[in-house]
């Protein structure tokens, strides 16, 4: 994934960015029937959390957003974000692994 941004990366928040764009198409392709191209909301989407986890002030501390104390998305981003994540999170165990455990030890961290 690039950083279009050339704003200093983390590995936390590459690792991050990487779930959440996995996420986003896994939810693109099999909700709105693209073939491995984003559609233009989720292209939206996409850039949109690639870019709050780029400015993210807790950089290789972050925590999961849903235990932040920040919540830096605007609330229908939000939204369309905890709809990604109720239908691709239980999804990305089997289809990107390394990805999923790594957030449930984030998780708990």
């Amino acid at each position: 994934m690039e950083n279009k941004e050339n704003i200093p990366e983390s590995n936390r928040i590459r690792l991050e960015r990487k779930t959440i764009e996995k996420m986003i198409y896994l939810f693109c392709r099999n909700k709105h029937n693209s073939n491995g191209i984003l559609c233009d909301d989720c292209n939206q989407l996409n850039d949109y959390a690639s870019l709050r986890l780029l400015n993210c002030p807790f950089k290789e501390e972050k925590p999961v957003c849903s235990d932040c104390t920040i919540h830096c998305y605007k609330p229908d981003m939000r939204e369309r974000v905890k709809e990604v994540m109720r239908y691709s999170g239980p999804k990305m165990i089997f289809k990107h692994p390394y990805l999923a455990i790594m957030h449930l030890i984030y998780e708990k961290s």
